[in-house]
């Protein structure tokens, strides 16, 4: 990783202009006035504090917690060995692709970010990369957002089996869980402001908590597995895929998804005081604890694991819930340890949502969205975007359907936002990569790479680019109707949709953003 020293800072002009700025706050908090950025009906007021900031996007990617869940598609493929290798890769690749996109955030922090950045820095066809980009992080988001009911859902639905073994799930039950747990987010972000900071202190303290009760009980009670089967088993030879580097590019999805969805806190930005530097270390912060907090629940996970074959075909459909009833022995604590990890996921979902509501809301603003006046409406009272937000219920409920048609739509919710969420990453790196390279460089903010920037953002592309070579691949062979990957097909309509939008109207719609000169407050 750099070293800090390494890292350049804004010329001592700008780092004056921020001391201004947090002085002025200073001032202004103690008079009692609040600032706000007018928008549409209302206002999107400026109280997220720092600690609120890091704590957001430390719950928002509860990393080892989705792990627990989701490790069963890296059993069949690839192993242990994907699933150790796998999270050292994806952990230093991750936080590389945070510190290039950290960048930006300190010059523009912003609600749009991905596609606000994208429309600033392409060389040409600004309008056009600045939609094509908006829709597909709005997409990546909401499919964001479907993953942690489809995750509730499936623990839910594990536990019943669990524990009523003459249970037998339907697909359409699971979609109902979908629904019930998205309607509390839902109402919940009404008051999500009164909300944040007890949700947030209550999500952080849970989230280290609970890893730490988890790894001393696992330590202390499980089975011990060896380290040949640690550190040298790869699993080629389970789910139909022969090649064993297919294999290990397919376990892959364990442990990068869970990295994912760092730039939440960046959709918050409009809400977030001294944005310029406050969210810029909030996502690299995020980002890192995450990663070595992954990387040692994997590790924990793989030396107590117990008996390979009775977890990899667990009738629960979970795998974690078969680890921790064979390390402590009890149906009772094997459920609260299943229903912690729910509580975090859940908090997260808080998190989730609000920030796509955001999102949806700034790409409205800038008349990205048909129907951009009332998606970009911001309810005077509440200072929240209503409608924007009951937008996103609205698709998460019907994404939701897909799991009666699909008995692995489960992966779909995995694997489609990892995948356009790295898209989604891709474009506005290569800009400002194509950028620091030419004779025009961008403006930056407090955070600087420096001469570290242009091999920083070409690590950070390349990684890019291995992971979505290997997100769209089916995870079972043969493919069938029922175990296609919907990932490619979902994110090749969402592209070809936004460039018939561009076509019809987006073109004459949409406007480039452009940087509003306001007091960083």
């Amino acid at each position: 990783m750099a070293d800090l020293k390494d890292i350049e800072m804004a010329p001592k002009a700008d780092i004056e202009e921020v001391g201004a700025q947090d002085a002025i706050e200073g001032k202004e908090l103690q008079s009692g006035e609040k600032q706000s950025h007018q928008s549409g009906g209302g206002t999107l007021e400026r109280y997220i504090s720092f600690i609120s900031a890091i704590n957001f996007g430390f719950i928002l990617q509860c990393s080892w917690e989705a792990v627990a869940v989701t490790f069963q598609f890296s059993l069949i493929n690839g192993g242990p060995a994907a699933m150790f290798y796998g999270s050292l890769f994806a952990g230093i690749g991750t936080t590389i692709v945070a510190i290039s996109l950290a960048e930006m955030a300190s010059m523009d922090p912003t609600v749009g970010a991905q596609y606000r950045w994208s429309a600033k820095l392409a060389p040409r066809w600004n309008e056009f990369w600045g939609l094509m980009q908006g829709w597909m992080t709005v997409f990546a988001w909401i499919c964001s957002c479907t993953s942690n009911p489809a995750i509730l859902s499936n623990i839910i639905v594990g536990l019943a089996i669990f524990n009523y073994p003459d249970y037998t799930p339907e697909r359409w039950h699971t979609t109902l869980i979908m629904w019930a747990f998205t309607i509390l987010p839902f109402i919940g972000n009404f008051w999500f402001r009164r909300l944040l900071n007890p949700l947030e202190t209550v999500g952080a303290i849970c989230h280290v908590a609970f890893f730490i009760i988890s790894i001393i009980t696992l330590v202390v009670l499980a089975q011990r597995s060896t380290a040949s089967y640690v550190f040298s088993t790869l699993t080629h030879d389970v789910s139909g895929w022969s090649n064993a580097a297919v294999a290990w590019g397919i376990g892959l999805l364990t442990v990068t998804f869970p990295l994912t969805g760092f730039d939440g806190v960046l959709h918050m930005s409009d809400e977030v005081k001294r944005a310029k530097t406050r969210v810029p270390r909030s996502m690299i912060a995020s980002v890192s604890m995450n990663s070595l907090m992954q990387f040692a629940y994997i590790l924990c996970l793989l030396f107590t694991i117990g008996d390979v074959e009775k977890v990899a075909n667990t009738p629960t459909l979970l795998p974690i819930i078969e680890v921790y009833y064979e390390a402590t022995g009890s149906k009772h604590a094997t459920n609260l340890f299943v229903v912690m990890l729910a509580i975090i996921i859940f908090i997260a979902f808080f998190n989730v949502f609000a920030s796509v509501s955001r999102l949806v809301w700034a790409f409205s603003r800038d008349k990205g969205l048909p129907f951009s006046n009332f998606f970009g409406y911001v309810h005077p009272q509440l200072k929240m975007p209503l409608n924007a937000l009951a937008l996103v219920g609205a698709c998460i409920m019907l994404l939701a359907i897909i799991n009666i048609g699909s008995t692995t739509a489960f992966n779909a919710f995995i694997s489609l936002p990892a995948l356009a969420l790295y898209i989604s990453y891709f474009f506005p790196i290569l800009f400002i990569f194509l950028r620091r390279i030419s004779s025009n460089p961008p403006t930056y903010g407090p955070f600087k790479l420096g001469i570290l920037g242009i091999p920083l953002n070409l690590l950070a592309l390349c990684y890019i680019i291995f992971i979505i070579v290997w997100m769209p691949f089916p995870t079972i062979l043969p493919v069938t109707g029922n175990n296609m990957n919907y990932a490619g097909p979902l994110v090749g309509a969402v592209i070809l949709g936004a460039l018939c939008d561009w076509v019809i109207s987006g073109r004459k719609r949409f406007q480039v953003p452009v940087v509003q000169q306001r007091p960083d407050f």
